[in-house]
Order: C-alpha cells, then structure tokens, then sequence
C-alpha cells in the first residue's frame, strides 16, 4: 500500500500499453511536415491561470490494484498539489513546483522532500514539473518546439518519432482533427523500459482541450504497472488554495 500510494501522490510513473482514440476513419488526412504538425499542436488554446480535477484513481502491478479517488489542483506554472483518498480518508499528499517534490503518506507515516534530480533517479526516467503538468493536461511532455522529429501518417493520426538520442526514443501521436495529443511514449532501450500516456476522450472547454481519461502504462524488467485517472470533474479559474504541511512525527525517506 505504501509503494501504491506514493506513486499515485506523484503520479510520474509514465507507460507503455497502447490504448487507441477512436478517429474518423472516413475523412482523408492531409498529409503535414512535422513543423506544421508541431505548431498546429500549439496553437490549442491553453489560457487558464487555475485548474481543479477530481478523479477516480485505479492502480495496478502484476501482484495487487487498488482504486482511490484523486484530487487535483494545478496553478499553471507554479504548483501542483495532488490529494490521495480512500473512502473520504486523505491517505497522501503531494506538492510539486519547478523546484521541488514533497509528498507524504499516512499508512506508514513517511515523507519525502527533495528535487526532481533524485526522484528522476528513483523512478528511472527524466522528469520535471512541466513534463508532469503536461501529463495531466494531455499535452506533449517534451517541447515539441525545441526537437528534431521525423513525420508520419498511422491509423489517421499524425506520428512524430525523435530519433537524436539511440538509447531513448520518443514518439508522439498527434490527432489529426484537432491536434490534441493521443498517446506518447518513451522507450529506454538499454534499461528495457518503455512507458506511455495514452488520452481518450478529449473535450473542447473554452480554456483548453483536455482529456476525460488519462491511461498511463509502465513496462521494465521488474514487471508492468497501470494507473488509469478518469476525470469526473473538470473546472478553470477557480480561486483554489494548496494546502500542504508533513503531519507531526513522519519519518523522512531519502532516496539516493
């Protein structure tokens, strides 16, 4: 339970099992240049200062699953704070902000303050507080602006590949209707790993497009892992706090 509930607190375990969005398979698509692909992705308005999600939670390895509900507050570009319940009871907490990760968990009464330097090597893959807001948002975790990626047409959905670095390969499927992101995935071939997000269901809002169901698989040597977010409620600009302090007498990990 305790490793089950950091890691949804976080929720920076990224995945690897495809899960398709239905597209239209009766209008032709253009074919597009990475470039016009990639700025088409970024001209989706994304104007929000405050954001709030609440979500049925499921979590799953090849030994145990559990469902939680998960709740999600993000001030856009400065914090995100993640609540973890079960059965009304907060069991986790998390602060995320460009410089820092804390979280803490009940069961064990445990906590963790540090940078994403040593969570990155924790988890064994690259991350920052953009890829995960990113994430959550349903955009493309890496600046697709600042890359290099090669084009593609596949299943009517638009495929990016970043083919610089031999060990880590990166692909993006990006919908041909809206630009919306699909899924993406990472693979690290020397540490045989793989991981994507896959999006289903993405809903226009006047502030962004944004995903009701976020479908994150992890594969490595050590087994699979599945964290399946359904967003029940999805609201902007709201004036929300983020309220975070460790409990009295939790015990700090260090990760080394």
């Amino acid at each position: 339970m305790k490793k089950i509930l950091a890691i949804l607190s976080i929720l920076v375990l990224i995945s690897c099992k495809s899960k398709a969005v239905a597209t239209s398979a009766t209008v032709p698509v253009d074919y597009l240049a990475a470039k016009k692909i990639i700025a088409s992705h970024y001209n989706n308005k994304s104007d929000f200062s405050t954001l709030y999600i609440k979500a049925n939670a499921r979590y799953s390895d090849d030994k145990q699953s559990q469902n939680v509900t998960a709740e999600i507050r993000i001030k856009k570009g400065e914090q995100i704070l993640i609540s973890i319940r079960f059965l009304g009871i907060t069991m986790a907490k998390a602060s995320i902000t460009p410089t820092s990760v804390s979280y803490y968990e009940k069961i064990k009464g445990t906590y963790f303050e540090g940078d994403f330097s040593s969570l990155s090597q924790w988890l064994g893959t690259d991350l920052d507080y953009n890829k995960i807001q990113n994430m959550l948002l349903g955009e493309a975790l890496d600046d697709l602006k600042k890359g290099k990626y090669t084009e593609s047409l596949v299943e009517q959905l638009y495929r990016l590949d970043d083919l610089s670095n031999e060990n880590t390969k990166k692909t993006f499927y990006i919908n041909s209707n809206d630009f919306s992101v699909n899924k993406q995935e990472i693979t690290q071939v020397a540490e045989g790993r793989m991981i994507q997000v896959a999006y289903v269901d993405i809903k226009e809002y006047k502030e962004a497009l944004m995903p009701t169901n976020v479908l994150i698989n992890a594969y490595q040597a050590k087994g699979k892992t599945e964290i399946n977010l359904d967003y029940k409620t999805i609201s902007f600009n709201e004036e929300l706090s983020f309220p975070y302090s460790v409990p009295n007498g939790y015990n700090r990990i260090i990760i080394k």
